[in-house]
């Protein structure tokens, strides 16, 4: 199956169990794997045959942002949701989604959580 990816998608929001991070919010990063048969679009040349990448983070950054969610677990889960809701071209999505300046006192690069769905 081929793929569409985005990687290192990098989107501000208001996640976490601390209050301050539901007050002053943070940075996040998303790298997301969309499965699908792309033999069409890759046949055609036409736009209209495919999943625009630019639609996907346009409603990553919707469904991320409209609410606040104590977990990463919770908020990758509804990426994945939205993205196999509303594109039926796909049929398995990865979300992997890291907090680079999650509130704990020890020298890391981020931590993170990855979800894989499928139809």
């Amino acid at each position: 199956m081929d793929k569409i990816i985005i990687k290192d998608l990098k989107l501000h929001a208001y996640h976490g169990v601390n209050p301050e991070e539901k007050i002053e919010g943070q940075n996040f990063v998303f790298d997301i794997e969309c499965k699908a048969d792309l033999s069409k679009p890759c046949q055609s040349d036409d736009v209209n045959d495919t999943v625009s990448y630019a639609h996907i983070i346009k409603l990553v950054r919707k469904v991320f942002t409209a609410e606040k969610y104590d977990l990463l677990e919770k908020a990758a889960q509804v990426v994945a949701d939205a993205i196999l809701d509303e594109f039926d071209m796909i049929r398995k999505v990865k979300v992997k989604l890291m907090k680079p300046e999650a509130p704990v006192k020890a020298d890391f690069g981020y931590v993170a959580v990855e979800i894989k769905r499928e139809r």
